[in-house]
């Protein structure tokens, strides 16, 4: 027997409703939804819908607690380049890039990987970009309650680049910052340093 093993678990009902919607959907479009290319879609894209959106059942603060340890650290604490995957709410079309989550530490610090964790429960949801950098934000403010935070995040919209103006290379940033970062500008050009791939 396997030492790990990975199971998706979904609500079946969830599962089977959604599935019907698909299915109409693929009708509507002039497609054979009966078709042998087709028959499972319908099921497919209903648990890949659940999944991109499963950080609706999650408490991200209770990530961050779940590894809280007492720390004598008071140094700005980075976790950058973490791969951001969302579904926009207004065409449910995906957005994709990298977010840069930066702290500063007031007698608690989190486990690494709790970062990336919070920044995927918020991802998975229909979001927008800008509501997403600013719950990341205040989810760490509130729960570590450190002297600052600090997130950016660099998205490409495929609603934009697949429909609508159509342009391939375009790229939006997003901001939030507390405390230190929002009122110190030497920290924040620190954090805005350390995050610059091109400096890098």
């Amino acid at each position: 027997m396997p030492l790990y093993r990975r199971e998706d678990i979904y609500d079946e009902r969830a599962i089977e409703d959604m599935a019907a919607h698909y299915r109409a959907i693929l009708t509507a479009t002039g497609e054979d939804a009966d078709r042998e290319g087709l028959q499972k879609t319908p099921e497919r894209a209903a648990k890949a819908m659940a999944f991109l959106t499963q950080g609706m059942g999650q408490d991200p603060a209770a990530i961050l607690r779940s590894a809280l340890f007492e720390e004598d650290c008071e140094e700005m604490v980075i976790v950058r380049d973490i791969e951001v995957f969302s579904l926009c709410e207004h065409h449910m079309l995906p957005f994709l890039g990298k977010a840069h989550v930066a702290y500063l530490p007031q007698g608690r610090i989190t486990g690494l990987s709790k970062i990336p964790r919070v920044v995927d429960v918020f991802a998975r949801r229909l979001q927008v970009q800008e509501r997403l950098t600013k719950q990341i934000r205040d989810c760490i403010q509130e729960t570590l309650n450190p002297r600052g935070v600090a997130v950016v995040i660099e998205a490409r919209h495929l609603c934009m680049q697949m429909r609508g103006v159509e342009k391939q290379h375009s790229l939006t940033t997003t901001s939030a910052f507390t405390g230190s970062f929002l009122n110190d500008s030497k920290t924040r050009k620190e954090f805005m340093r350390l995050i610059d791939t091109k400096g890098a």
